[in-house]
């Protein structure tokens, strides 16, 4: 017998479960804590998936007395009403952006605590601050901001703010980070995979969610993924994509890096992915040599977005070696200086290569696959899938440009998940006038035209014109 449903109040259950980061996507947008951003994808363009079964909605009902696991039947769109209706209702919240109107549709929604009762909070009302006008790549592709001019490749809009590095490293004309850099009591929760909290945009816009739109026309691309493969001795690991608009950090210890300790670890505004475990590695004796290298990554290996290109700092102990698209082309290993930029990928060096190929100028496309080694010196006479420790990092904006642009990208229908009902009565009869229709084209085609059907040929037989065309 399901238990009755029981009175919640929404606003501390909520904020407890923003701060959890349980629920993917379900993040604060600012240091205050202020406003978040839920998931909310559209039911009709969104097919349901293994993530819809634990999602705050249902933990909404489940609070609520509302469903029970194992008893009641699993409803996501009623459960979804279910917290639509209450944030509506609420006097505690304000909708700031409803993506789900927007043009194009964006799959989330954004929301802020209210002290008092908040203007329009129960109508659904918008607030202004340009989150009507919203043109974005997708969620996590950040618009070029307008003021930094017009210096950057306008089709292809990486974000060309440099994130905060502390002054004392010398890694470049970094500025000391601001106060609201992170959120208050710690800072970037590692990903396994998850996001670390992001420096909030100073047009107002949520970081990592769109802004101001610009008058240059998009290509429907994330320009700031990043697709991070892992890989032991040649078996990989671990696969993810980074969407953080100021890269990642990859390293590899207990420790998370804080507000006090941006010189040691980088910006608490980069992404924080652990290296994965070593429990798969079959072999002791490489599981004992993988583990002394991944104990000297504590502080790990920055990958950072700026402008159009990536770079690369080191500041782990362990040494890192590379090859990609800027290495240069000299024989035997390319390491990577600690604590000093290095330039991995540029998107307009790229961009030209791929014209050039496109045009006949040259047999290659443009490489922009980039490879790291660690602890082990690479390029040399041994194979990658002989070394201990590799990574290697695709700009996904990069990989799809090639693939449209050679025709390799191709949708199969056996790789989506399409929803489609059984066909009812009405269905069969909608197909039985399709083939009639068939069969009455194809009887117009035949010469000669064929005489009229007398009465005993039933009333079934279709005359010419009384089907559309």
């Amino acid at each position: 017998m399901n238990p009755p449903p029981r009175r919640v109040r929404l606003k501390p259950w909520l904020v407890a479960q923003v701060s959890s980061r349980r629920y993917p996507g379900l993040q604060w947008l600012d240091p205050e804590r202020r406003r978040f951003a839920i998931p909310w994808h559209h039911a009709t363009r969104h097919p349901p998936g293994p993530q819809d079964h634990d999602t705050i909605f249902k933990a909404w009902a489940q609070e609520t007395g509302k469903f029970t696991e194992g008893v009641d039947e699993p409803d996501p769109a009623k459960w979804k009403a279910n917290l639509r209706c209450a944030l509506n209702k609420s006097r505690e919240f304000r909708l700031l952006f409803d993506g789900t109107k927007a043009t194009p549709l964006q799959p989330y929604k954004v929301y802020e605590l209210c002290e008092g009762p908040a203007d329009g909070a129960g109508t659904g009302a918008v607030s202004g601050g340009g989150w009507g006008a919203v043109a974005t790549l997708r969620p996590h592709a950040v618009p070029p901001d307008t003021r930094h001019g017009g210096d950057l490749l306008p089709p292809y809009p990486w974000p060309k703010e440099e994130p905060p590095f502390g002054s004392g490293c010398p890694l470049g004309p970094f500025a000391p980070p601001p106060p609201d850099a992170a959120p208050r009591g710690g800072g970037g929760h590692p990903r396994d995979p998850r996001a670390a909290p992001r420096r909030p945009r100073r047009d107002g816009a949520p970081p990592g969610y769109p802004g101001t739109p610009s008058p240059h026309i998009r290509v429907p691309l994330a320009v700031t993924d990043l697709e991070i493969k892992f890989q032991y001795r040649g078996r990989q690991v671990c696969v993810l994509t980074i969407s953080n608009p100021h890269g990642c950090r990859l390293f590899h210890s207990s420790l998370e890096p804080t507000q006090e300790q941006v010189e040691l670890f980088g910006p608490l505004t980069l992404e924080q992915v652990r290296f994965p475990a070593t429990d798969a590695i079959p072999n002791e004796k490489q599981r004992f040599y993988t583990h002394q290298l991944l104990d000297v990554l504590d502080r790990g290996l920055i990958l950072e977005l700026q402008g159009q290109d990536i770079y690369a700092i080191r500041l782990c102990q362990c040494k890192v070696f590379w090859t990609g698209p800027c290495a240069t082309h000299r024989a035997g290993p390319n390491p990577i200086e600690r604590e000093k930029k290095t330039k991995l990928f540029s998107l307009e060096g790229f961009l030209n290569g791929l014209i050039l190929f496109q045009k006949g100028q040259t047999t290659t496309p443009p490489p922009f696959e980039i490879f790291f080694c660690f602890g082990e010196e690479w390029p040399d006479q041994k194979p990658k899938e002989k070394k201990l420790i590799t990574v290697q990092v695709v700009p996904v904006a990069a990989r799809l440009l090639l693939e449209m642009f050679s025709g390799e990208l191709s949708w199969s229908a056996d790789s989506i998940p399409l929803q489609i009902s059984h066909p009812d009565l009405k269905d069969k009869m909608v197909e039985q006038f399709k083939e009639l229709h068939q069969l009455w084209q194809n009887q117009q085609r035949l010469p000669p035209a064929q005489p009229e059907p007398g009465p005993a040929a039933g009333p079934w037989v279709l005359p010419p014109g009384s089907l559309p065309q």
